[in-house]
């Protein structure tokens, strides 16, 4: 049975607004069918509504029929009820809960203000239901944060960690250009993380920043450091090699050849030796040293090129002489052969210089027509030697002497019944003997 209506004190009273203004907002047909199984209106317009089988004063909707009355405030359920809907999609979508709790409550105080007809004690179960569920979801959501968090604080730590490794490089080891291009991707990567990553304690972003920003400034420093003493040093470089280049040039047109030749060598040692500039300006430098040196050297090489077509002629005498030197060989008699040698010798300086390119192969074959006619003449002194021949005699007679008691042992061995030991003598006097061999053919030969 329903309780009768409450005094009009327990619920705010509704008037529906006077009927020459808009048209208000109506439930569907529907809706109102709902409505009546929660609520009714009487005759003079007045609205209740039922919650746990006691019937409450909605609010009045003068001058329209019960189903009008009705629909007015079903609507109003219908909007609460719509809200209610879209927080259930919401949770099941895994929705960020902000102001969620808010609707919850303000979908409470429309409940509570029995202001509208409808099923509001399962609306106010569902309500229930959402806070426990916006619970469980504001739960999670921090878990989540709590977890993003760390996950961006190690994505922070490390882009600063790798900053302080790119800046604690030795300087003098350091890839500049990689290097800088490694400290702009960090700073890039730190620039994103902030936009788009979660937010960090203010500690903790303070604390990074500071360490990161230090790093920078640490390589940076370093940079310019490093830049600046290399421009000492490059400048330092362009002195010296411009020193070198003024020496080269001032050479350039010399034509003492041999000792300026010698000079340029000099020059090329110590160039060697100077330390490097910058690529570029070394480049630079190189060229106008070279090009000094190919002054000198181009004018040499045409001075050397006249002064061989005129010992043109020379070579051909001189080829000449070494045909002749040449018949001299095998030698035959040596007397003959020196004499021989000494006319090609006395007219080989007269025929002069030949050109450059040859000198060294007609020297080298009249040496070796020389050094054969050396060679017999020390054979020659060799063999008629007399002290070499004392040598020879006093050897031949020691071993002569030798042998001779050598076969006197092995006989006296064998006297005795000792042919081990005959045998070991034998042994000793072959060897002898074949000494004996050698020195009586040299003998021979110096005889």
């Amino acid at each position: 049975m329903v309780a009768p209506a409450q005094p009009a004190q327990s619920a705010p009273t509704q008037t529906a607004p006077a009927q020459e203004a808009a048209k208000p907002a109506l439930a569907t047909p529907e809706s109102v069918a709902r409505a009546k199984q929660h609520g009714r209106a009487d005759e003079n317009g007045t609205v209740y509504v039922t919650v746990d089988s006691e019937e409450h004063v909605c609010g009045q909707f003068p001058n329209a029929t019960e189903d009008e009355a009705i629909a007015y405030f079903a609507r109003k359920f219908d909007d609460a009820e719509a809200q209610v809907d879209l927080l259930e999609q919401r949770l099941a979508a895994k929705a960020p809960t902000t102001d969620m709790r808010k609707t919850v409550e303000h979908v409470r105080e429309q409940v509570a203000a029995r202001g509208m007809v409808g099923d509001l004690a399962g609306l106010s179960t569902r309500l229930d239901a959402l806070d426990v569920a916006i619970g469980g979801a504001e739960t999670r959501e921090k878990e989540e944060q709590q977890k993003a968090k760390a996950e961006q604080l190690a994505h922070r730590t490390a882009i600063v960690e790798a900053a302080e490794k790119v800046a604690g490089q030795d300087p003098e080891k350091t890839q500049w250009k990689h290097s800088s291009e490694r400290m702009g991707e960090l700073f890039d990567q730190w620039k994103a993380h902030q936009r788009s990553g979660v937010r960090l304690s203010k500690s903790d972003e303070e604390s990074l920043w500071k360490r990161f920003r230090k790093a920078r400034t640490t390589f940076d420093r370093h940079r310019k450091a490093f830049f600046s003493k290399l421009d000492e040093t490059n400048a330092k470089a362009k002195r010296a090699k411009e020193a070198l280049i003024a020496e080269a040039e001032s050479l350039s047109n010399s034509t003492d050849w041999g000792p300026t030749a010698s000079k340029y060598r000099d020059l090329m040692d110590r160039w060697k030796a100077s330390p490097r500039a910058s690529r570029k300006d070394d480049d630079a430098l190189w060229s106008r040293f070279r090009a000094a040196q190919d002054v000198f050297f181009d004018a040499r090489k045409a001075a050397n090129e006249q002064i061989d077509q005129e010992f043109e002629a020379n070579l051909v005498v001189k080829e000449e002489l070494l045909a002749e030197a040449k018949k001299i060989l095998p030698i035959k008699n040596l007397d003959q052969a020196k004499k021989e040698l000494a006319a090609v010798q006395a007219r080989w300086e007269e025929a002069g210089k030949v050109p450059r390119a040859h000198m060294r192969r007609v020297e080298n074959e009249l040496r070796a027509v020389e050094d054969a006619v050396k060679k017999a003449e020390d054979d020659q002194w060799r063999r008629t030697d007399p002290e070499t021949k004392a040598r020879s005699n006093s050897m031949l007679t020691q071993l002569e002497n030798k042998i001779a008691d050598q076969k006197t042992a092995i006989e006296a061995a064998r006297a005795s019944g000792n042919e081990k030991k005959a045998a070991t003598l034998e042994k000793d006097l072959a060897t002898s003997e074949q000494w004996l061999a050698t020195l009586q053919a040299s003998a021979s030969e110096l005889n």
